[in-house]
């Protein structure tokens, strides 16, 4: 099967098909994929505004990422769900999508920025974690997460115009 059919194929299923042809169906998921994806790029920049530089209050780095990361993974897991079933619906039209292919293209960035992080600055918090600025490489990979982020919010929303 090459890559078309198998596409064409996701969109047959009674799923993609009640999603598609629902009143409601597709509006619902839209709406929990917009709020699931607020919810990861808003805590998400909380934590890349203290790797800039902006002091949290009262919280050190380390701290503030390990009470955030609880919601932001629940939240894009919520994300993921919703833009499956979303894709789904039609499968064919987003692989063709060039805001679609820079949206995923933007969201693997924005994951191998986060294991450059945590294996290089975040390795080393210990030694940096209250200090104000933090290290270089700590800031950069901020500055880049928020920047991709916001990239990814901008080519998703642009998605359904193209």
């Amino acid at each position: 099967m090459d890559r078309a059919a198998f596409f064409q194929s996701l969109e047959e299923t009674s799923l993609a098909l009640a999603i598609k042809e629902g009143d409601t169906a597709f509006p619902w998921i839209e709406s929990v994929h917009v709020l699931a994806i607020v919810l990861v790029v808003g805590t998400i920049a909380i934590v890349d505004l203290r790797l800039i530089g902006y002091a949290s209050h009262r919280r050190g780095a380390r701290q503030l990422i390990l009470e955030l990361l609880p919601f932001t993974w629940a939240a894009f897991a919520a994300a993921v769900v919703a833009g499956v079933l979303l894709f789904i619906s039609n499968a064919v039209k987003y692989t063709e999508n060039p805001l679609f292919l820079i949206k995923m293209g933007l969201l693997t960035a924005a994951g191998i920025n986060m294991a450059i992080f945590h294996m290089g600055a975040y390795r080393k918090i210990a030694h940096w974690d209250d200090m104000l600025p933090p290290p270089l490489s700590a800031r950069i990979s901020g500055a880049s997460s928020l920047a991709l982020w916001i990239m990814v919010v901008v080519a998703g929303r642009w998605v359904g115009f193209v």
